[in-house]
């Protein structure tokens, strides 16, 4: 069975119409994203409908959302988290936090490091084989270093995935892959795009240059899954930059 899957911080949906355009073009059997808002108001601004629109406009008969937070910064407050679509039957969907529970949070430089972050995990049918597909996004700080909470978060990683098969693990880890953080997970999947990028920020909305130079988002697959062709399409769609993956199981 093959299929596309992309991953994608969409930067709390400032630039949706460009990642409905992208992904229309792609048209990735199975997506995951970071930094989704879930509201439901249609008084809200469409950045804050960024689950619902998404499902709508790219005709996803499945979708979940995984809320990590209630972001109160504006008025407007509206559930944060992980977002998972798929053209296959979701037959099962949980989250897990890592340290921090769910809660209010307001989205200010001096507490980006205790953002509520999770793992959020559903099964998928694809024909008669069953997929478990992994979301997160990660720990924050500045340091891309390895510390307590971090190794904790590889850990809560590790209890889920390594017992399973047809693993896809992806988003926006926070860090890069040259800790025992990440190595921790290499253990038990392979990193599709290992030592291959140089960073996964889009400089164009980054005013810090030191980002050019650090890779974040990752997508890691079990053993026996195909990577067929993968890639990073440098398109202007979020602070992000998309990975793309062709995969075959």
């Amino acid at each position: 069975m093959q299929l596309k899957f992309i991953t994608l911080n969409i930067w709390r949906g400032n630039l949706l119409s460009k990642i409905i355009a992208f992904l229309k073009e792609e048209g990735p059997d199975i997506c995951v994203m970071q930094e989704v808002f879930n509201g439901s108001s249609l008084e809200l601004l469409k950045n804050f409908r960024s689950f619902s629109l998404i499902k709508q406009h790219l005709g996803y008969p499945h979708g979940v959302f995984g809320p990590a937070f209630l972001d109160v910064t504006t008025s407007d407050h509206v559930e944060n988290g992980n977002a998972l679509f798929s053209k296959y039957p979701i037959l099962s969907h949980q989250i897990a936090f890592y340290d921090v529970p769910y809660g209010e949070y307001m989205d200010v430089p001096e507490k980006y490091e205790f953002c509520p972050r999770n793992l959020q995990h559903a099964v998928i049918e694809v024909n008669s084989e069953r997929l478990n597909v992994f979301n997160t996004h990660g720990i924050y700080g500045l340091e891309g270093k390895d510390h307590a909470r971090r190794l904790h978060m590889s850990q809560t990683i590790v209890d889920a995935i390594k017992a399973k098969q047809n693993v896809i693990l992806a988003g926006d880890f926070n860090l890069p892959p040259n800790t025992k953080t990440i190595r921790n997970v290499e253990k038990h999947l392979t990193n599709v795009f290992k030592d291959e990028l140089v960073t996964t920020f889009n400089m164009k909305r980054k005013d810090n240059q030191d980002y050019g130079k650090v890779v974040v988002d990752m997508i890691f697959v079990s053993k026996n899954i195909k990577v067929l062709e993968h890639y990073c399409p440098k398109v202007d769609i979020s602070d992000h930059f998309p990975l793309v993956c062709a995969l075959e199981f």
